[in-house]
This record gives C-alpha cells, sequence and structure tokens, in this order.
C-alpha cells in the first residue's frame, strides 16, 4: 500500500511540474504583441511551398534569402520596426531602403522583445 501511495505522488508531482513548465512558455507567447505574432507568423511561412527557394535559388549557393523571399518578411518587418516608435522617414533614413537591413533591424527588435518578455515572466 505504501509504494502504490508512493508511487502516485511522485507521479502526480511529475504531472504537476510538466504542466507549469508548458504554462510558462504558453505565458510567454501570449505576452507577445501582435506585430511580434505577425512577424514570427512571416518567418515560418518562409517554409510554406509557396515561400520555399526556387532550383534556381538554390542553385546560386548564397546562404543569403532571396529578394523574394524577403519580400515575404518586409510588411511584418516594418510594422514591427513601427511598433516601437519609428517613422517611415526614420527608417528610410537608418537603411536607406535596404530590405536586408529592415529585416536585421527587425530580427534584433523582436529579439530584444523577447528576451524582455521571459525576463520580465522570470520576476
Amino acid at each position: 500500500m505504501k509504494k502504490i501511495l508512493f508511487t502516485l505522488s511522485f507521479s502526480m508531482l511529475v504531472l504537476s511540474s510538466c504542466s507549469n513548465e508548458n504554462m510558462a512558455a504558453s505565458n510567454i507567447e501570449a505576452m507577445k504583441s501582435p506585430e511580434m505574432e505577425n512577424f514570427d507568423r512571416a518567418m515560418k511561412s518562409l517554409n510554406n511551398p509557396e515561400n520555399k527557394p526556387t532550383e534556381e535559388e538554390k542553385r546560386s549557393g548564397s546562404a543569403e534569402l532571396s529578394d523574394r523571399r524577403k519580400r515575404v518578411l518586409l510588411p511584418s518587418a516594418m510594422d514591427l520596426i513601427k511598433s516601437t516608435g519609428v517613422t517611415d522617414a526614420q527608417i528610410q533614413q537608418k537603411t536607406n531602403g535596404d530590405i536586408s537591413a529592415i529585416l536585421v533591424w527587425a530580427i534584433q527588435i523582436n529579439q530584444e522583445k523577447v528576451a524582455q518578455i521571459r525576463s520580465n515572466a522570470k520576476l
């Protein structure tokens, strides 16, 4: 009888700890702004069949995204940057209209916001 009670209590402890970990991860996702969620969705959409690299893009041997694939990310990247209070003129001034620079900036903002959310969640 003691073995059964011990096993049952241990099982409950394991299940509750796993449940708490999932709740923390889902809280982080819930704390993301709509712009961050849209940017994440756009990044994931690069794996959709219509957005995968073409044979020609694969043959180029470059690790950089093609212009076609960058344009998929551009609208959500611009929205994410603007969500920080930056204007179109400031984006143009800082990046000179370079799509790669805009995407790098958006990725940096996204990473900073995720790090901030995680640090706030730990408190």
